[in-house]
């Protein structure tokens, strides 16, 4: 059932008391059970749906999760494997009599959502087929240059309550929005199955030297217009130190530039971008005497 709204399909107000979804529910429950509306097609819809409802709105974190993004955000979040993992059918239906309690429901639920709602081995007499638990994402900031080179750090997080810390490796060559996969550092599974994994999303801070784009670096040198002119030999950073470079005479302002290899090398691989020097020709806002005479006599020769 897509982008329901849970309240509206319990005929009940999105302040209702857990008593009072758990009434509305029942009354629905029986009304629309499929053993007093056989070959009913909208009944059974009507009963999945109500079911849903209840399998959200009876469980305090499901449901805050609804109250919070609404029923767009929270299907985006939930898939109806994740709406029903936990839902206890046999607690549902306990009690209710008129031939809708718990001890049928296992048929009924197998033929309406499917086989994973078979019968297993949990308290209730009824489990969904092994399932893989959460995986769990965490924000980590590093450096530019950790991002570039690769580092090891310490973190800490929170699993089913408790806090757990963990050394783990940044690869070099990560970049916003990266994704580092801890594996089995997730939610537990359920039914037997495997715990989910934790997922680092990589928050790269910048740099006061470099622009990355892709494996590659880019650096701003401004010399002064003399050098432009007659060429000069400059030192420029890289990641592993300054490395010196000459400038041709003549250039041109914005020219770049390029070492080899002196980029960011990619996940994986050991292979590197470039790094390209961007130069800029500096002109001075104010002369002394004998620079604007001197200035003045180039002038005077073309220059």
């Amino acid at each position: 059932m897509a982008q329901a709204d849970y309240y509206k399909a319990l005929g009940i107000e999105k302040g209702a008391s857990a008593d009072d979804i758990k009434k509305a529910f029942r009354k629905l429950a029986v009304k629309y059970h499929p053993d007093r509306n056989p070959d009913n097609k909208g009944a059974e819809d009507k009963f999945k749906e109500i079911n849903e409802a209840y399998a959200v709105l009876s469980d305090p974190e499901k449901k805050q999760q609804y109250d919070t993004f609404g029923s767009s955000g929270f299907h985006k979040q939930y898939s109806q494997e994740d709406i029903f993992r936990g839902f206890d059918f046999g607690n549902a239906y306990k009690d209710m009599g008129g031939g809708v309690g718990g001890g049928g429901a296992e048929d009924i639920f197998s033929r309406l959502f499917g086989s994973s709602f078979g019968r297993g081995s949990s308290r209730n007499g009824y489990r969904s087929a092994p399932q893989k638990g959460a995986d769990h994402e965490m924000e980590l900031t590093v450096s530019f240059r950790d991002a570039a080179q690769g580092a090891e750090k310490q973190i800490a997080f929170r699993r089913g309550g408790v806090r757990e810390e963990l050394r783990v490796k940044i690869p070099a060559g990560v970049d916003n929005g990266s994704k580092i996969r801890i594996s089995g550092k997730g939610a537990g599974g359920e039914g037997g199955g495997p715990t989910g994994d934790l997922f680092l999303i990589i928050h790269v801070l910048p740099d006061p030297v470099f622009v990355r784009d892709g494996g590659d670096l880019f650096v701003e040198r401004s010399i002064p217009f003399s050098a432009a002119c007659l060429g000069i030999s400059l030192d420029v950073p890289t990641l592993e130190g300054d490395r010196r470079i000459k400038v041709p005479a003549g250039i041109q302002p914005g020219t770049k530039i390029r070492l080899k290899g002196c980029g960011i090398k990619s996940i994986g691989s050991n292979a590197k971008g470039d790094l390209y020097v961007k130069i800029g020709v500096h002109i001075p806002e104010v002369l002394n005497g004998e620079q604007k005479k001197l200035v003045e006599e180039l002038a005077a020769k073309g220059l």
